[in-house]
């Protein structure tokens, strides 16, 4: 299958990062490369190191980003970025840094990652498919409170409990193998009432399961702060969430770069002498226009957030 992946919010990433046609860039996810071609072709003596730990989006950008010789592979998790900013010299000269949260299409459309609610496959929704932990280990063997814990924190889902009920009871039965065998389940757990408007019955509690597989909300905040460490003085790092439990990570985080100060507030002075590291260049997030919508309509919960390395 071919990997294709539209970028979000193209145009506004691009000029947020500012970018210097002889610095040092990061996409911390690859994906299928469109956000470096850009950001290559704003470069001339530059360097570009992209990371994705999905294999399939490496060498799908490689053929795309085929004509520039001046990009580094490196088939990561971001999470790691501190190892890789270390091992490639990095740390504290990097002008820009991009992170787009959101899966690809790619990784929806592909039947046998088992990520989507619209299509049987198996029960796996791993990016990086080297893992062993997959949505199978998730639905199968976790408890009934571990499954209601995650399915309403990391999906917001108001019947969590209900949903883990059902999910525990069918596998008594039987294991529960397969995407649809899943939806099924979700879809018996949710009254009827509560399936005639909203979103698919089934989308906030397999974001919950993908969030869970790929510890996608865990290693958010140190990356940010392990980012903003490897920028030079007045690069950016941008960032893209696509739902409000990310978006609110990357906010509190960069707020508290900003704002480090842990004294009192009826203290009159600062006594911590905690400086600000960052200047919040997007006070409100960044979001797509319609237009953008329009034509991709997986981009319309996505949010860019922008800080600058003091």
């Amino acid at each position: 299958m071919i990997f294709e992946h539209t970028s979000v919010l193209l145009n506004e990433c691009i000029f947020n990062l500012n970018i210097q046609r002889g610095g040092v860039y990061v996409d911390g996810t690859l994906g299928g490369g469109g956000h470096s071609l850009k950001i290559c072709e704003n470069l001339e003596n530059g360097r570009l190191i992209g990371i994705d730990q999905d294999i399939n989006a490496i060498s799908a950008a490689k053929k795309r980003l085929c004509d520039y010789d001046f990009i580094e592979y490196i088939h990561s998790n971001f999470s790691d970025f501190k190892n890789i900013a270390e091992k490639l010299d990095i740390m504290g000269k990097v002008s820009g840094i991009l992170l787009d949260l959101g899966v690809s299409s790619h990784q929806l459309d592909e039947r046998s990652r088992g990520f989507s609610y619209m299509s049987n496959a198996p029960l796996d929704m791993r990016m990086d498919t080297r893992s062993g932990f997959s949505a199978y280990n998730v639905v199968n063997e976790y408890s009934q409170r571990q499954l209601a814990k995650i399915i309403s924190d990391y999906g917001e889902e108001k019947w969590a409990k209900r949903i883990a009920e059902f999910i525990v009871n069918e596998r008594n039965l039987k294991p529960v193998e397969t995407t649809f065998e899943l939806v099924d389940i979700i879809k018996k757990a949710v009254p009827k009432g509560a399936r005639r408007d909203g979103p698919h019955p089934a989308r906030r509690t397999f974001q919950a399961i993908r969030i869970e597989v790929n510890s996608e909300l865990e290693i958010l905040r140190q990356s940010v702060l392990d980012m903003v460490s490897a920028l030079r003085q007045e690069g950016r790092l941008c960032v893209i969430t696509f739902h409000s439990l990310e978006d609110r990570i990357i906010k509190n985080t960069f707020r508290e770069l900003e704002n480090p100060c842990t004294c009192p507030r009826e203290f009159p002075v600062c006594v911590c002498n905690k400086k600000p590291a960052v200047k919040i260049i997007t006070k409100k997030p960044i979001i797509p226009s319609e237009i953008e919508i329009e034509k991709n309509y997986r981009s319309r919960s996505a949010k860019l957030r922008v800080v600058e390395k003091l």
